[in-house]
């Protein structure tokens, strides 16, 4: 855990225009049943960089990436970033809409952010990896093929 005294500030993250605004009217959308996860995907978003969806590294978590973080316990957890109704955590799947999802949106490899969980208890985590959504690595692809996509 991460005492309040050691908090650090937030990095500096991006964000897709499409992720942006489709998770701006989803966090607006929530702000009645879940305030306090609403407000905190508000509060990154509004810190964000946001940038062309083209033009997005393929180590920045975004919607449907898949990444590793390490916690402050020294865990290492292989998850994916989704929106609510897909999210399962035991294959992994997690909900934009849970403060650690929220925490995640926009990291790059090798970040790290302290989050609250729900119990009100900080935490530390640290981005290990990203792999892109496999949509995006597919329009790559034919990209790289000379395929219009």
């Amino acid at each position: 855990m991460v005492s309040e005294t050691k908090r650090r500030r937030k990095p500096a993250i991006k964000i897709t225009r499409t992720d942006y605004e489709r998770l701006t009217r989803l966090a607006e959308s929530h702000m009645a049943r879940n305030p306090e996860v609403a407000e905190q995907l508000l509060a990154e978003l509004n810190r964000a960089h946001v940038v062309a969806d083209a033009v997005i590294a393929d180590d920045v978590v975004r919607m449907g990436s898949s990444l590793r973080f390490k916690t402050d316990t020294g865990e290492e957890r292989d998850v994916t970033l989704v929106f609510p109704g897909e999210a399962d955590i035991a294959e992994g799947k997690i909900s934009i809409l849970t403060p650690i999802g929220a925490a995640l949106i926009g990291l790059s490899a090798s970040q790290s952010i302290d989050w609250t969980a729900r119990d009100g208890r900080a935490h530390r985590l640290t981005v290990m990896s990203v792999k892109a959504p496999a949509s995006v690595a597919a329009e790559h692809t034919d990209v790289e093929l000379g395929a219009v996509v």
